[in-house]
């Protein structure tokens, strides 16, 4: 009797330690971006709305901000920025231009992931608009500019002069059907 009670209780514990973590794998992800927001980890960046009355930059200061393209490898995408740098006062609002191109046969959907570096700056780099908020259809042999429009925050630490912003396309695999 003793051993029945001892297995129940053993399936009972080892079923509820699975639902826990699930639980905590699936919860996981969106804990990884709320931290990463916070603190900037891995180059995740701020979404902004752009004030439609731009406060007036008093600062001179000028900081080199560096474009950067990749394709993820099984992506038969091409992928450039149309400047490779550009010099931006803290404060104002900037476009920038990338280009991308589906090489293969087929219509392929991608998704944009930026970072920013070095990681501090990530913290005062801030998006108005961007094709990394959703995700991109090409057809086959499309080629579309695609366009970010960014401020780099008055906040910005002294020492940093320079930052890069880095675009990785990926494949979607599956694409939601509304």
């Amino acid at each position: 009797m003793a051993n029945k009670k001892s297995i129940k209780k053993t399936t009972l514990s080892l079923f509820l330690f699975t639902v826990f973590m699930f639980g905590f794998g699936y919860a996981m992800v969106p804990l990884y971006d709320v931290f990463c927001k916070i603190t900037g980890l891995n180059g995740k960046t701020i979404r902004v709305t752009e004030n439609v009355n731009e406060q007036e930059v008093v600062s001179d200061r000028l900081v080199k901000v560096q474009f950067d393209a990749n394709i993820n490898g099984d992506l038969p995408w091409t992928l450039k920025p149309n400047q490779r740098t550009m010099r931006v006062q803290p404060g104002k609002f900037y476009e920038a231009v990338y280009t991308v191109k589906n090489i293969n046969d087929k219509d392929i959907v991608g998704q944009a992931i930026p970072s920013v570096s070095p990681q501090i700056a990530s913290l005062y780099f801030k998006k108005a608009e961007c094709f990394c908020f959703i995700n991109q259809l090409l057809k086959s042999g499309e080629t579309k500019e695609m366009m970010v429009r960014f401020e780099v925050d008055k906040e910005l630490p002294k020492g940093v002069e320079e930052l890069t912003l880095s675009y990785t396309f990926f494949r979607v695999k599956k694409v939601a059907v509304n």
